[in-house]
C-alpha cells in the first residue's frame, strides 16, 4: 500500500471531477425516458423526495467513508466498511462485511463499464456520423441505422477502443494532470453545449402538429399527475437517483478518498448534488424532451437507448441546422459518459495499486485489458445474433447496474448509522464551514433512508420476481432462444467476478490488517 496520495489539486478541480462523476449518460438519455414514461410530472413528485430522503444523506455518507479511507491511505470500499464496522462487529466479521461490500463494488465498477464503455463509443461514433451526415440518407431508418452501427464491427470497434484508451490515458497521468485536467475542460464545455441545445429546443415551436411543441413538453414533464402516481413509477425514480448520483458504486468513496483532513465535506457534497441535478432536470430535461415532444409527441419519448439513437438522429435529419445540433447532442453525451467512465477506471486502477502493488501505468493498462474482455460479449451480440435485442446487455445491467446499486447503498447507510464507533456526522461535518443538522444523523441516517430503501428493494425485488427475472430462462428471452446463451454467459460473468472480487478483497485487507483479525481487536488507528 503507498503511504503517500496524491490530493486534489484545487477546490474547483475537485467539484468539477465528482460532478463529472454524477453527471453522466443517465442524465441526458436515461432521467427523459424514465420520465415520460412514468407519468412525466407524476414522475418528478417521487424523484424529488427520493433525492431528499435517499440522494442527499447517503451522498454526504459516501464522502464521508472516501475521505476516512484516504486517512489510512485507502481509496476502495472494502477497506473503508472494515474500517468502519471493526470495532461494533469485531475485525473477523468486519473482514466479511468489507469483502462482500468490495466483492459488490468491484462487480458494479468493471460490468457497469463493461457495457456503459460501448455507449460511449456510440456516442463519438454518432459525433462523427452527425458531423459528417453519416445517418441522412431518409431511404433508411434511423432505426435500422442504429441496427446496422452496432453490428459493424468497423464502427463498434473502432469508437470503442478510442474511447477505452483515452480513459487509459487520462487515468494513467493521475488525479491532478489526468482526471482534474479533463474534468475541468469537458465539464464546462458539457453545459455550454447544453445551453446552445436548450435554446434551441425551447424556440423549435410546433413544426409537425400544432398540439406538439416544446413548451407543452415542459409542460408534461413538470405538470403533478396525482392520479398516474404509481409504486412502479416510485421505485422507478428511487432507482434513477442512485444512477444519477453514481451512489453503491464506490466511485464516490474513491475521489473523496484524495482529499485532505480538513476538506469540507459537507459543501463539497451538496455542490455535486446540485450540479448534477441542473444537469440532469434542467439540461437533460429541458433539450431530449421539448425537442421529441415537438416532432413525436408524448409516445416519442418512452424509448430507451432509442430516444438518442433513434428518435433523436430522425428529427437531427429533418430539422434546420441539425447537423450541428446532433454534433453538439452526441459531443454533450460523449463527455458526459466520458466523466463518469474515467471514475469507474480509476477506482479499479486503485485496487490494483493497493490490493497488488501495482505501478499506476501497469495497472492502468491491465484494467483496459480487462474491460476488452468482459466488454467483448456486448459488441459480439449483434453481429453474431443478427438481432438487436442486447440480451447480455440487459441482464447485466439489471443486476449490476439497478438492483445491487440499491444493496450496496442500504449497507453503506447501515454501517454509517449503525456500526460506526464514533458518530457519522461528527466525521461529516469536521472540517465543514456549514455543519449538517444533528437531525441528518439521529434521524435521516439511521432510520428514514435505510427504512426507505428497504422498501425499494423489497419493491424492487417483487418487481424483478413478476417480470422473471430470476428465473432459469428470463421472461424477456423466452421466445428468442438465440439469445439465452448470452443471459446465460452474462450470468456466469457475474458470478466469476464476484467470486474473484471477494477472494481478491478479502486477501487484501488480510495483507494489512491480518494481526488484527488473528486477534480480533483494533490495533491500527490514524
Amino acid at each position: 500500500m503507498a503511504e503517500k496520495r496524491e490530493n486534489w489539486g484545487s477546490k474547483i478541480g475537485l467539484i468539477l471531477a465528482m460532478a463529472g462523476n454524477s453527471v453522466g449518460l443517465g442524465n441526458f438519455w436515461r432521467f427523459p425516458y424514465q420520465a415520460a414514461k412514468n407519468g412525466g410530472g407524476a414522475f418528478m413528485l417521487p424523484y424529488v423526495m427520493a433525492l431528499i430522503l435517499i440522494g442527499i444523506p447517503l451522498m454526504m455518507v459516501e464522502w464521508m467513508m472516501g475521505r476516512l479511507g484516504g486517512r489510512y491511505g485507502h481509496g476502495t470500499v472494502g477497506f473503508m466498511v472494515y474500517i468502519q464496522s471493526r470495532d461494533k462487529i469485531k475485525p473477523r466479521k468486519a473482514i466479511i462485511l468489507g469483502s462482500l461490500c468490495g466483492m459488490l463494488v468491484i462487480g458494479v465498477t468493471l460490468l457497469v463499464n463493461s457495457y456503459y464503455n460501448h455507449l460511449i463509443g456510440w456516442t463519438l461514433g454518432y459525433s462523427f456520423l452527425s458531423a459528417t451526415g453519416g445517418y441522412s440518407d431518409m431511404a433508411v431508418s434511423t432505426g435500422q441505422f442504429f441496427v446496422n452501427y452496432i453490428q459493424n464491427p468497423a464502427y463498434v470497434f473502432t469508437f470503442w477502443i478510442i474511447s477505452l484508451s483515452c480513459l487509459a490515458l487520462a487515468v494513467t497521468r493521475g488525479i491532478q494532470k489526468g482526471i482534474e485536467s479533463w474534468a475541468k475542460i469537458m465539464m464546462p464545455v458539457l453545459y455550454l453545449f447544453g445551453f446552445i441545445l436548450i435554446y434551441k429546443a425551447l424556440t423549435i415551436g410546433s413544426p409537425v402538429n400544432p398540439d406538439w411543441s416544446a413548451i407543452k413538453g415542459l409542460n408534461y414533464l413538470w405538470t403533478p399527475r396525482w392520479e398516474d402516481l404509481s409504486f412502479k413509477g416510485a421505485l422507478a425514480a428511487a432507482g434513477q437517483i442512485f444512477f444519477t448520483l453514481s451512489l453503491g458504486m464506490g466511485i464516490i468513496q474513491n475521489y473523496a478518498s484524495y482529499l485532505k483532513k480538513d476538506d469540507d465535506i459537507v459543501t463539497s457534497s451538496m455542490t455535486t448534488v446540485a450540479l448534477n441535478e441542473f444537469a440532469e432536470v434542467i439540461l437533460g430535461g429541458s433539450i431530449a424532451i421539448p425537442i421529441t415532444y415537438a416532432f413525436m409527441g408524448v409516445e416519442g419519448l418512452s424509448q430507451s437507448i432509442g430516444l438518442s439513437f433513434i428518435a433523436l438522429p430522425n428529427i437531427f435529419r429533418t430539422m434546420d441546422g441539425g447537423r450541428l445540433l446532433g454534433t453538439l447532442w452526441f459531443m454533450l453525451l460523449f463527455f458526459a459518459g466520458f466523466t463518469s467512465a474515467i471514475a469507474m477506471y480509476n477506482y479499479l486502477v486503485t485496487i490494483l495499486e493497493e490490493g497488488m502493488g501495482m505501478a499506476k501505468k501497469k495497472a492502468s493498462l491491465m484494467v483496459f485489458l480487462g474491460y476488452i474482455i468482459v466488454g467483448l460479449p456486448v459488441a459480439l451480440e449483434p453481429i453474431l445474433t443478427k438481432t438487436a435485442e442486447l440480451a447480455y446487455f440487459t441482464e447485466v445491467d439489471n443486476w449490476v447496474g439497478s438492483y445491487l446499486l440499491v444493496v450496496m447503498g442500504l449497507i453503506e447507510i447501515i454501517v454509517a448509522g449503525w456500526l460506526m464507533k464514533d458518530n457519522a456526522l461528527d466525521e461529516i461535518n469536521s472540517g465543514s464551514y456549514w455543519k449538517a443538522p444533528k437531525w441528518i444523523y439521529s434521524v435521516m441516517i439511521k432510520f428514514v433512508t435505510p427504512v426507505v430503501i428497504i422498501t425499494i428493494l423489497i419493491g424492487s425485488t417483487v418487481s424483478y420476481y413478476k417480470d422473471g427475472y430470476f428465473k432459469l430462462i428470463p421472461t424477456f428471452v423466452a421466445e428468442t432462444p438465440v439469445l439465452i446463451p448470452w443471459v446465460n454467459g452474462a450470468r456466469a460473468v457475474l458470478l466469476t467476478v464476484f467470486v474473484i472480487g471477494f477472494i481478491g478483497t478479502y486477501k487484501s485487507i488480510k495483507a494489512i490488517y491480518g494481526q488484527e483479525v488473528v486477534e480480533n481487536k483494533v490495533l491500527i488507528r490514524k
